[in-house]
């Protein structure tokens, strides 16, 4: 769905550690419960998976970081050409999500709020519960699919894909 290309153009300006807190782990575990959510919600599933890599693509440190989802929503738009055949609908959702994902919002399109859902399903990597108040659809809200994420992101789970399909070896995740 991620094609490695896109990955790596990502990761040419990505100034953090790639298995950093923001970094490639948390990218494809907010695909995979974006994928999950997405079984439930009806969300669309190419605008989940695209904001899992672009959300956070352009994080300038691991902490507070005002306007880092715009920079990767600007990043998206630099990219769409090349890389993204999402109807203008579409790569719009993309944007609001990427932008908005921090704001604490949870009124919009079911799309955008799966995305920031799958976002916050994986707050307890950095020991944050993620409060139900802004958690936005009733498939983030259910039990087991957080009793299905938590331990994922506690234990900051690398997904397989993000080894074999993203990059080539273990050895690029450290570079």
């Amino acid at each position: 769905m991620i094609k490695q290309s896109l990955i790596r153009e990502i990761l040419e300006g990505y100034p953090l550690p790639r298995l950093g807190v923001h970094g490639v782990g948390h990218w494809g575990r907010v695909l995979e419960n974006g994928l999950r959510l997405s079984e439930e919600t009806g969300a669309k599933k190419e605008v989940v998976a695209l904001f899992s890599v672009f959300h956070d693509a352009r994080r300038e440190n691991e902490d507070t970081d005002p306007g880092h989802g715009r920079r990767g929503a600007d990043l998206a738009r630099r990219l769409r050409a090349e890389h993204m055949a999402l109807s203008d609908e579409d790569f719009d959702l993309l944007v609001t999500a990427c932008v908005h994902h921090t704001d604490g919002r949870t009124k919009g399109d079911v799309t955008v709020q799966t995305c920031w859902d799958a976002d916050r399903l994986d707050l307890w990597r950095v020991l944050i519960v993620p409060d139900e108040a802004y958690l936005c659809t009733s498939a983030a809200k259910d039990e087991s699919m957080q009793e299905w994420a938590r331990p994922r992101s506690l234990s900051e789970h690398v997904p397989s894909f993000v080894r074999e399909e993203w990059l080539v070896g273990l050895d690029e995740l450290e570079a």
